[in-house]
């Protein structure tokens, strides 16, 4: 990509904690795009999403001076979406857990038998998951918090989460199956 050859890493951090905007720019550019699908993640509408993103990229340039420079910087700068995402969650929405455990759910994914689940079409039954079930199952299956942190993050308790991840990892299996079964019938 041609901002990875003008700016190091390095040097886009620098420049950036200058004030220099050709290189806040060129930050916004390499990541912008990455950045939009993880809003999406949590927010559906997409003009929601993309206001999100501008946000976490204004908290990003503030928060630039606490960057340590341990640990991937694409990471840091992943976490502050996330935030912003759950923020914008919490302030424009009321959502709620299940916490009932369901008898026989269980563990790991249902993978459609002679057939390859399209990255695109699990994200498409990720996003038609109830509020609660996406934020937990993105934070934990696609961001890779534990649930510990997630207690933390959305404040609710370890096991909420753990159930949380549990029904919604129940929802995609039934969906998969369902969507199998479809195709199956129609001979796709």
């Amino acid at each position: 990509m041609f901002v990875r050859r003008i700016y190091s890493e390095a040097d886009l951090i620098k420049k950036c904690l200058g004030g220099d905007r050709k290189a806040q720019r060129a930050l916004y550019e390499l990541y912008s795009g990455k950045f939009l699908a993880v809003c999406r993640r949590y927010v559906k509408d997409y003009g929601s999403a993309e206001d999100i993103m501008i946000e976490g990229f204004m908290k990003i340039f503030e928060c630039l001076p606490q960057y340590q420079g341990s640990g991937s910087f694409e990471g840091w700068m992943r976490r502050i979406m996330v935030t912003q995402s759950l923020l914008y969650i919490r302030s424009n929405r009321r959502f709620q857990f299940e916490v009932q455990l369901e008898e026989g759910e269980m563990d790991g994914y249902l993978e459609p038998e002679g057939g390859r689940l399209e990255s695109e079409d699990l994200l498409k039954l990720i996003d038609e998951l109830p509020l609660g079930y996406r934020m937990v199952f993105n934070l934990y299956a696609v961001e890779g918090y534990s649930h510990k942190e997630i207690r933390e993050l959305l404040g609710i308790s370890e096991s909420t989460s753990k159930s949380q991840l549990s029904r919604a990892r129940a929802a995609l299996r039934s969906r998969l199956l369902a969507e199998y079964e479809k195709e199956k019938n129609h001979g796709g």
